[in-house]
């Protein structure tokens, strides 16, 4: 049966306690009550707020937070209480765990939800309403998985990883702990795999899997497939944003970062520490090395083998003068042979 998860909200903690938590330098009252985090522009008293972009350092002056957390290099625009530290937005970040309003969830096996008989789920996880655990599965201890979630046979889900509602998780699926997959998202589909005989096109069924790393986040509507031999690969500590797509037999490197909408095709290697803004596109086949930072709407056509920033494509400009950039970019070939002829001309005799 499940067990009733406490109603509580978040308690009121002290700066002094805050400045413990974060190693921060305190300057004020350290028994001033924080009850919650707000933007500079909305915080009301009794919140902590942050400022880590000098453009919003205008509403220093006027915010009615009980505390900001600042740069020292920041301390004198602020009268009040604060908290001094290197990095405001790491601080912030660590804060949004203390203050967290998410619900806690009861552990325990909803009687809506369909768990086969050997399957293996701990005491302390916790089965929603409607979810389905399939045969062979295993739920570790802590994990959550939400209301109409999908385990396939023989996958694993690791300890305190949560799935929010209506997450799949297709068969021979293996998750790593602490993850966060947002609603929609599935793992282990199939790869785009066909092969013409001619007339039509042949199905190539996938048989490998998926292997996801430890504290990995999937974001909503997500998809990763499974590999068609071996298996598709995701490393620790990667984060993924809405609606990417992962096709099969891709390798993402421990701690890369991936924005919406991009796409990687099948095959394809990213290494560690990448970061890849929105709707990149990555052809198959290729690999980026580590430390490789792709900005938004970039098509990588070929290996990367060293470290850095890249980009492709043209930026937003006024209609009028897009248009004529873009005859002359059709026209740069011609350009490029006109200008050997005239180089060749122009060569000194020997």
């Amino acid at each position: 049966m499940l067990k009733s998860p406490s109603s509580e909200t978040p308690a009121p903690q002290t700066l002094g306690e805050l400045a413990n938590l974060l190693q921060a330098e305190l300057v004020g009252d350290a028994e001033c009550q924080i009850s919650g985090l707000a933007t500079l522009s909305d915080a009301r008293p009794g919140q902590l707020s942050f400022l880590s972009n000098k453009h919003y350092r205008k509403y220093l002056v006027s915010t009615q937070a009980s505390g900001v957390i600042l740069h020292p290099d920041f301390a004198d625009d602020y009268t009040g209480n604060k908290l001094l530290v290197a990095n405001p937005y790491l601080a912030y970040a660590k804060l949004s765990a203390v203050f967290s309003l998410a619900p806690r969830v009861a552990s325990g096996i909803h009687p809506d939800a369909s768990v086969a008989d050997n399957a293996r789920v701990h005491p302390s996880a916790s089965i929603a309403a409607n979810a389905v655990i399939d045969s062979g599965a295993e739920i570790a201890a802590g994990a959550q998985i939400g209301a109409g979630c999908f385990v396939g046979q023989n996958s694993i889900v690791g300890a305190d990883t949560v799935l929010h509602a209506n997450v799949s998780l297709y068969h021979g699926v293996v998750v790593g702990r602490a993850c966060l997959f947002h609603s929609q998202v599935v793992v282990g589909s199939d790869g785009f795999g066909f092969a013409p005989d001619g007339k039509k096109w042949l199905k190539i069924h996938q048989l490998g899997g998926v292997v996801i790393g430890d504290h990995v986040e999937l974001g909503a509507c997500t998809t990763v497939d499974r590999g068609a031999l071996a298996d598709t690969q995701i490393g620790d500590g990667v984060i993924i944003d809405n609606q990417v797509q992962i096709a099969h037999n891709v390798q993402i490197g421990a701690n890369t970062a991936i924005a919406a909408g991009t796409c990687i095709a099948g095959s394809a290697r990213i290494g560690k520490n990448c970061t890849l803004s929105g709707m990149v596109g990555v052809v198959g086949h290729i690999s980026l090395v580590d430390n490789v930072h792709v900005t938004a709407l970039s098509l990588v056509t070929k290996s990367i083998t060293r470290p850095g920033s890249y980009s492709s494509g043209t930026p937003i400009d006024e209609t009028a003068l897009w248009r004529k950039n873009a005859v002359r970019y059709g026209q740069l070939n011609s350009l490029a042979q006109r200008l050997k002829v005239l180089e060749k001309l122009q060569a000194p005799s020997e």
